[in-house]
């Protein structure tokens, strides 16, 4: 067994100082090592192992943190973790030099899961396997795909290893042995969506994220002709979060000493997910944290840009999404497909940027994928240069992801990213309520769109709608069951054009001439007036944008 080396205070600030915590009392040892994370609990005492780090939830009054740093200090712990600003101030600084720990404030806004989830991260990164760096069980770190091996043969059955998003991580030999469904589950790396829907409704993931036993798919309620062997499925789990899931193709119902062997497959299948999950997942959270920061434009920006090696250099902010239902009218399981689908995006939008300019920093914040994209060459073309790496991107990754991807303003400062990103947002809500705009844009492409679709948010927390000769028009239509309202749209954005607007409705002309006259008796739209033909037109226009 060789010694690895733990997690460190040094480290723990290097990879969260910039954004989530601040020293604020007692001097910091970045070669202090880090035992373990301790929740701290007034009314039961936890065990504290040696060099713990505990988070002082709920911890605000100077005075009890003053006890808490000098008992920590007897206990020998190496630091704490307080609500940021702390109300100690001094004092406070002055007892945890005594207690010769440090005081870290987390910044507002961040929240004490999150804080756990990485630094149990960063922990585990170090600690996960108990036999040597190379190996979890006799296999190598991380190899799912020999993990899946090794559970096939005690199993005498293929298996898959997937993700909650029943996404395919590994699969073993022998998946000949199964169905026509199981080789187009290998071959698309991802469960069809027919069965997972079919599975969704049947509640086999109900019951296999629920209970601690193997779950026992009968093809015949699936109902598909290619799917003829039966599925057992068991979960993977790391304490109470659902990691994934093993499913093997067996026509045979489990003896008590495969479900055991089943059973210990899992855990150690979740040890491999945990090492592999340790290193991506704090990598990818530090980097949209990171990110985020940056494009905040505030205090904290700037260091945030010099980690990501993004400092004193002019930036384009470009944000991209993928276009589809509303997530809340989408069941549990399609939101979890969803987010899968939505992080091998941003990491195909990653690879592409970076591939075509080195140094850009993407990551998945709210559901979007921003991309600080470092300007190369002259400023001025800087943005179309952007729009071009965008519309290539969207062209190789093809039809079948439907996506959008808006650029912002070129930021020459760190306190013009903010504006960069809002320009960007502004482009990206345009190309997403209108399609017709086009997949990529700046804002020098939809800028009457974007100041449209503003007027209209305008207009509706004023509780505006159209007035005088237009609202007249669209209650009449309402009542009657008429179109008039599309042939003034047709007329007017043929600018007045009686031939052509005419040819887009599919009339004829006296027609046209005759439902034109008709309005001006209805609504009292003089359309002779320039007036009030722009202010038609642009009630129209408002009217119709969605909200």
């Amino acid at each position: 067994m060789t010694s690895r080396p733990r997690a460190s205070l040094g480290r723990i600030l290097d990879d969260l100082g910039a954004t989530l915590l601040e020293v604020v009392g007692g001097e910091l040892d970045p070669d202090r090592e880090i035992g373990g994370v301790v929740i701290h609990d007034p009314l039961d005492e936890p065990a504290y192992p040696d060099g713990a780090i505990v988070l002082g939830v709920g911890l605000a009054g100077g005075e009890d943190i003053g006890r808490l740093v000098e008992e920590l200090g007897r206990r020998g712990a190496v630091g704490l973790i307080v609500r940021h600003p702390t109300a100690g101030g001094p004092a406070l600084a002055q007892a945890a030099k005594a207690a010769g720990l440090v005081v870290l404030g987390l910044a507002r806004g961040a929240t004490w899961t999150q804080l756990a989830a990485l630094l149990g991260s960063l922990l585990a990164e170090e600690d996960v396997g108990a036999v040597d760096d190379e190996s979890l069980g006799g296999l190598p770190s991380g190899d799912l795909f020999a993990v899946a091996n090794a559970v096939a043969a005690l199993l005498d059955a293929p298996v898959t290893i997937e993700d909650r998003s029943s996404r395919v991580l590994a699969f073993s030999a022998r998946q000949d042995e199964a169905d026509a469904s199981r080789a187009e589950t290998i071959i698309g790396r991802q469960v069809p969506e027919r069965y997972a829907r079919v599975l969704t409704e049947l509640g086999v993931f109900r019951d296999l994220y629920r209970h601690d036993r193997p779950v026992v798919v009968d093809p015949e309620p699936v109902g598909y002709d290619d799917m003829t062997v039966p599925r057992v499925a068991f979960a993977v789990r790391a304490g109470d979060e659902v990691l994934g899931s093993i499913w093997a193709a067996t026509g045979q119902p489990l003896t008590p000493a495969k479900e055991a062997s089943l059973r210990d497959a899992a855990k150690l299948v979740a040890l491999h997910l945990l090492r592999l999950r340790a290193g991506a997942d704090v990598s990818r959270r530090l980097r949209a944290d990171l990110v985020s920061t940056a494009l905040e434009g505030g205090r904290g920006a700037r260091q945030a840009l010099s980690r990501l090696g993004l400092a004193d250099q002019p930036l384009v902010v470009v944000a991209a999404a993928l276009r589809g239902v509303d997530s809340s009218e989408a069941s549990a399981y399609a939101e979890q497909l969803r987010a899968g689908e939505r992080q091998r995006f941003t990491d195909a939008f990653a690879v592409h940027l970076s591939a075509m300019n080195p140094g850009t920093a993407v990551a998945e914040i709210g559901g979007l994928a921003y991309a600080l994209f470092p300007v190369v060459g002259p400023p001025a073309t800087a943005e179309e240069r952007a729009a071009r790496a965008a519309g290539l991107f969207l062209e190789r990754i093809g039809s079948r992801v439907q996506a959008v991807v808006a650029v912002g303003r070129v930021a020459a400062e760190v306190s013009e990213l903010a504006q960069s990103r809002t320009t960007a947002e502004r482009v990206l809500r345009v190309l997403r309520c209108r399609p017709e705009t086009g997949p990529t844009a700046r804002m020098a492409d939809v800028q009457t769109a974007s100041l449209l679709l503003e007027l209209g948010d305008l207009m509706a927390a004023r509780g505006d709608r159209p007035i005088g000769p237009v609202a007249s028009l669209i209650a009449y239509d309402a009542r009657s069951e008429t179109d008039l309202v599309g042939t003034l749209r047709a007329w007017l954005d043929s600018f007045g054009d009686v031939a052509q607007a005419s040819a887009r409705l599919f009339v004829h002309p006296n027609t046209l001439r005759y439902r034109l006259r008709r309005i001006g008796q209805i609504c009292g739209l003089d359309l002779n007036d320039p007036e009030a033909r722009f202010a038609a037109m642009l009630q129209l226009r408002i009217d119709l944008q969605p909200r």
